[in-house]
Order: structure tokens, then C-alpha cells, then sequence
């Protein structure tokens, strides 16, 4: 699976997010959330994301 800056993603836990930073294929930060009231930064490995939401 090849997850891009931007990209959102669906999390094997069932959150979905925005990846926002990109420090390898297999290392991301995440900001997930419903609005910027709720919104985390979080740091997510390649086996948490389920898929890429187009």
C-alpha cells in the first residue's frame, strides 16, 4: 500500500485521519479526529492503517 502526504487513511481501529507528516514508508504522524475542537496527532506505523480513503 503506498500512503502519500495528505492521504486520509482508515485505521485498523476503526478512526479515520489525515496523514500529515510522511517520515518514511512505514512511519507516519496521523491527525485524527472529527473537528479541530477534537483533532490528535498521532503516531502511526504502516500495520495500523487498514486502507487509503480517496
Amino acid at each position: 500500500m503506498k500512503i502519500e502526504q495528505y492521504d486520509t487513511v482508515k485505521l485498523k481501529d476503526g478512526r479515520v485521519g489525515c496523514v500529515v507528516e510522511k517520515f518514511s514508508d512505514t512511519d507516519f504522524l496521523v491527525d485524527v479526529g472529527s473537528s479541530p475542537a477534537d483533532w490528535d496527532t498521532i503516531d502511526v506505523k504502516l500495520d495500523q492503517i487498514n486502507n487509503v480513503v480517496k
